[in-house]
């Protein structure tokens, strides 16, 4: 149990530098398509569709280590009223709605990355992308996070998972 709690957990926390040098070639190529298109008064082709690809894909590929920082958005008036006993249930409750909608979301985003991989689909624009580059982060990035939901609930069951409220506050800074 905890061996798959951190391979799963090093595989999130890549993913989240993962998301960061993709934000930040995001905010470079932003940079550079300013510079081509306003002071150059060139046109710019594949730029556009880069920053979009790249924070979508950031978006999924980052989002099981802002699970393991508990960094979605929740709200905890009523933990924070629950006793430890009724708070585990809420908890294992959330996580497990959280991991079947995740379940769900990855597997039909396999299902259209598969699609676009086989069929050879592209993206009907002058850079003629192929499709399957930007639709693997939805399978790859919610299903990752559906393991890390399945280590967050190994983690509630060993005691280890707090809620934030009840972190220290520099484990929050």
């Amino acid at each position: 149990m905890r061996a798959y709690i951190a391979i799963v957990s090093a595989l999130s926390r890549a993913g989240g530098i993962l998301a960061m040098l993709l934000l930040a070639a995001a905010v470079l190529v932003t940079c550079q398509m300013i510079v081509v298109r306003y002071f150059l008064n060139a046109s710019t082709v594949w730029q556009t569709e880069f920053v979009i690809y790249s924070i979508v894909a950031a978006t999924f590929i980052g989002s099981p280590a802002v699970l393991i920082d508990r960094g979605h958005v929740g709200v905890e008036v009523l933990p924070n009223m629950l006793s430890p006993g009724p708070r585990f249930w809420l908890e294992l409750a959330g996580a497990i709605a959280g991991l079947v909608f995740c379940i769900l979301l990855a597997w039909s985003g396999g299902i259209f990355f598969y699609e676009a991989l086989t069929r050879g689909w592209k993206t009907s624009t002058v850079w003629a992308l192929p499709l399957w580059i930007p639709t693997l982060p939805l399978p790859l990035g919610i299903g990752l996070l559906a393991l890390q939901y399945t280590a967050e609930m190994l983690k509630l069951r060993q005691g280890e998972r707090l809620t934030a409220s009840e972190l220290p506050m520099e484990e929050l800074k």
